[in-house]
């Protein structure tokens, strides 16, 4: 019985690995094959394999400037996720059952709209002539507009926007496990609300931050319509950088090779990630 048990559960699951190997395994092993593949400007991608492509995006500063502004922008977006995300997880778990549902419909609102619609809603915010610089420039702050569109800090204020709900999720999961009598019996023994946060209430959050922390950086890093619309061409970060391979040079094997150096890197930030959260966290809430 036992062996037909483990034969039904793959049975069950075989649907689900079919679609997973077609739609995601398939693809990738077909990119990764593609990133060895040579390419020539008059003959196109010829059927010969080598590393040139790896060495010429690891050998060029200029992609280690793209592949350093992702990260950066990618950890900047975490960064303030982290900061807006903790508190509002907190207060939205001392809520009451009617106000936090309300609450988590605000918060999974962002996610409800289609996240071109919502950048494009941030380029009418920040451009020259948008809502910010007018309001600025009609009350005298200022004398000419702010340059906040094609630069990294809107994107990083755009991408917090679409992640928050990511963060605040995570962070909630968290709470949630943690036993109120905790902050009762420190508030009996006499201590703030800002000590308790910060003795009691944080550090049962800190796994819900890192796992949220390495959901937003991942997304961030491999976001492509927030950065493309905001950052244009003057703010490549390394998707944009793959699409303009793919599309504009019709270079394939060389925006391929950069998607897999993407890809690696991520994962490697998310092995690491996991790690910490197993060594540090994992035996203290088993």
């Amino acid at each position: 019985m036992s062996a037909l048990s483990k034969q039904g559960h793959w049975f069950l699951s075989a649907p689900a690995l079919i679609l997973f190997a077609v739609f995601l395994l398939a693809p990738l092993v077909m990119t990764f094959i593609l990133s060895f593949h040579q390419f020539d400007f008059y003959g196109g991608i010829d059927d010969s394999y080598s590393l040139k492509n790896y060495a010429d995006v690891l050998g060029d500063s200029y992609f280690y400037e793209i592949f350093g502004r992702t990260f950066g922008i990618a950890l900047a977006t975490t960064f303030f996720c982290i900061v807006i995300g903790v508190p509002a997880s907190y207060f939205l778990n001392r809520m009451r059952p009617a106000a936090r549902s309300v609450m988590i419909l605000v918060v999974l609102g962002p996610l409800l709209i289609s996240v071109v619609v919502r950048t494009l809603g941030w380029a009418i915010i920040l451009g020259n002539k948008g809502v910010i610089n007018n309001f600025l420039m009609n009350i005298g702050l200022i004398e000419r507009p702010i340059k906040m569109m094609y630069t990294s800090g809107g994107i990083v204020l755009a991408l917090v926007h679409v992640m928050i709900p990511f963060m605040v999720l995570a962070v909630w999961a968290a709470l949630q496990r943690q036993d109120p009598s905790t902050e009762a019996a420190a508030e009996s023994l006499g201590a703030s609300p800002l000590t308790i946060f910060w003795r009691i209430v944080l550090p049962q959050a800190v796994p819900g931050v890192l796992s949220g922390s390495l959901i937003v950086f991942s997304l961030s890093a491999s976001a492509f319509a927030t950065p493309a619309i905001l950052g244009g061409r003057r703010v490549k970060v390394v998707a944009t950088a793959v699409h303009d391979e793919f599309m504009n040079t019709l270079n394939w094997p060389l925006g391929a090779a950069i998607a897999m150096l993407l890809m690696v890197a991520i994962l490697v930030v998310m092995v690491a990630w996991n790690r910490l959260v197993e060594n540090r966290f994992g035996r203290a809430y088993a």
